[in-house]
């Protein structure tokens, strides 16, 4: 078995284990629920892994692409009459599709640039949802209707948790075998160097603008998946800070680790609320064990831990 299909064993069955095994040691309704937004930011942070850590684009406004999905979802029964289901189908597409337009011209950029253009791009994403008050609600955002499937609502932690789950893992099953494709090898090439990789034949800009996109799904899908969960939206899924915390999920867990997005995602989705005992200082220390997290552990949690093991074993 080559190392890329042993990694992509361990890492599904990792994911699979966790999924099993966190309904037995944690059954309330409540461990459920965060559990399953963890599953919701771990999806978004995947595309977002393969955007950063493989490619090496940067990318500080990807929460527009949220907002695109979780928006779609609920502006499509409302304003068209469509299934929830297919709404977020509908936002997945049109998020793709916004990536594709806008990937041409902002991928030539690089560096900070490359920063400040898709921040630009998740900022106006922001300002429609905020302006647009006739049709999106405004700041004080919008209702999602329930979800039915074959006569049957989907509600209930318990069965969100499983669906959320279940598209993770599709989901990291997808970026696994991207990452060990020849595009996978094309797209790490490129992040080492540009031009070393078009003077061995790899298109760079046709590249880059296909993991831009598949990143745009991935986050459209997340933000599908949040809407129909929670059933209310509001613009603050697409805003700054929701794409700065999407950027810290990846580089906390590890740039370039499909396991280490899923870490991070779980790490600042369950820290908030499990610093919430500290009332006024939840934010302070939350900060500070980040700062920690990343003196210590530089590479990020998941390659950090894999470094000091294989040192460890060596020894």
């Amino acid at each position: 078995m080559s190392p890329g299909a042993r990694n992509k064993v361990a890492v599904l069955s990792f994911l699979l284990l966790v999924l099993l095994l966190v309904p037995i040691l944690l059954p309330s309704a409540f461990h459920l629920r965060v559990a399953a937004l963890v599953w919701i930011s771990a999806t978004a942070a995947l595309g977002l892994a393969l955007l950063m850590g493989l490619a090496g684009q940067v990318s500080l406004g990807h929460a527009g692409f949220v907002g695109i999905g979780a928006y779609a979802t609920a502006l499509g029964p409302k304003h068209l009459g469509l299934d929830p289901l297919a709404s977020m189908a509908l936002g997945t597409l049109a998020a793709g599709l916004l990536a594709l337009l806008v990937g041409r011209p902002i991928l030539r950029l690089k560096g900070h640039y490359l920063a400040v253009a898709t921040l630009g791009l998740g900022i106006l994403v922001h300002l429609v949802l905020v302006s647009e008050v006739a049709i999106t609600g405004g700041p004080d955002g919008i209702q999602v209707p329930r979800l039915e499937l074959f006569g049957r609502r989907l509600v209930g932690p318990e069965l969100w948790y499983w669906i959320t789950g279940i598209v993770l893992l599709l989901a990291a099953w997808v970026a696994l075998n991207l990452e060990d494709s020849s595009t996978g090898r094309a797209l790490r090439g490129l992040h080492d160097s540009e031009i070393a990789a078009s003077v061995v034949g790899v298109d760079v800009a046709r590249h880059k603008l296909v993991v831009f996109v598949i990143a745009a799904v991935y986050a459209a899908l997340a933000g599908g998946l949040f809407a129909l969960f929670n059933r209310f939206v509001t613009p603050d899924v697409a805003g700054f800070l929701r794409s700065i915390e999407l950027v810290t999920m990846v580089v906390i867990g590890g740039m370039g680790s499909i396991a280490g997005a899923v870490v991070g995602a779980a790490l600042l989705t369950v820290l908030p609320q499990a610093l919430t005992l500290f009332h006024e200082y939840e934010h302070a220390l939350l900060g500070l064990l980040i700062i920690i997290f990343m003196v210590f552990l530089r590479q990020g949690i998941v390659p950090g831990l894999a470094g000091f093991l294989a040192r460890r074993r060596s020894a």
